[in-house]
């Protein structure tokens, strides 16, 4: 599994498509995260002003785009070149934030 970070709106969004954020079209790729732990790291720091976040676990095997593991030779992140397929997301994560705003923990997404 794979986690991306997405706000609600965002997910929401032309549900009937393939998931393809905007850093698709200007990068593209999709940026990834390893796991849980990373994802709420990316909550908490580039994408803390952000009110509602969730995070897509994603199903790497499931996806019809193909996966690269890139970066520096300390750090690999999963970038997925291509749209995500909405079925290959096997959950939907809501990110939980504390009384500081902090993201603290992931929970299922209703």
């Amino acid at each position: 599994m794979i986690f991306h970070v997405v706000s609600v709106d965002e997910w929401t969004a032309e549900v009937e498509r393939p998931y393809a954020p905007a850093s698709l079209a200007v990068e593209g790729f999709v940026h990834c995260s390893a796991d849980r732990h990373a994802a709420l790291a990316i909550a908490d720091g580039p994408l803390r002003d952000v009110p509602e976040l969730l995070v897509l676990q994603i199903d790497e095997s499931a996806l019809g785009a193909e996966v690269c593991w890139e970066g520096s030779t300390d750090m690999l992140f999963p970038h997925v070149y291509g749209p995500i397929e909405r079925d290959a997301v096997g959950a939907v994560l809501a990110v939980r934030r504390d009384a500081d705003g902090r993201a603290r923990e992931l929970t299922p997404w209703i």
